[in-house]
């Protein structure tokens, strides 16, 4: 198993609200969007073939695709929202790896952007008539400013230790999914 472990600097360069903004799924997801199913040595990130699947699931292009490339000793990261770079090795073992990465990788499937909305309908043309209403005459929707049912953004740090908790957190999530 391979484990991708941000560093604390990693979390308090995230958006304000960005972890708390996420349901228990999509928590779970990022989670295991750190993992892959395999322990792959730095020597071999230059010979893996992209996308790498993770513990989240699928690769496709929306959802959690992880590209990896590597020169020497230099292995980068993307998410298709986030580029990162894997900073140090934190623990190498037989069926584990652990590597500190510079950022949080955030997936597609959580963090990319929106869809484009869809293109506004052409107005309906009636033979020898002039159309009486058009789309461009409807009124138009008000923006609510009612903000008293948002939640307060909160950041998320981790100090003291940070890389290690969340590498237990990722060890533990394994043993309990059985990874």
């Amino acid at each position: 198993m391979t484990v991708f472990a941000p560093t604390d600097n990693a979390f308090t360069s995230l958006a304000s609200g960005t972890l708390n903004s996420l349901s228990d799924s999509q928590k779970n997801a990022l989670i295991q969007y750190h993992v892959l199913s395999t322990a792959i040595p730095m020597s071999q990130f230059d010979t893996v073939s992209n996308p790498l699947r993770t513990q989240a699931g699928s690769t496709s292009p929306a959802q959690y695709p992880l590209n990896v490339t590597a020169e020497g000793q230099q292995v980068n990261i993307t998410t298709g929202v986030v580029n990162a770079t894997v900073d140090n090795t934190l623990y190498t073992g037989d069926q584990l790896v652990v590597y500190q990465v510079n950022k949080v990788l955030l997936p597609m499937a959580i963090a990319g952007t929106a869809a484009p909305a869809p293109a506004p309908l052409a107005p309906t043309k009636t033979k020898g008539k002039t159309p009486t209403s058009t789309v461009a005459d409807a009124p138009e929707a008000e923006a609510s400013t009612d903000t008293s049912l948002a939640a307060p953004a909160r950041v998320v740090t981790l100090t003291g230790g940070g890389v290690v908790a969340v590498v237990h957190v990722l060890a533990l999530a394994c043993v309990w999914w059985g990874l």
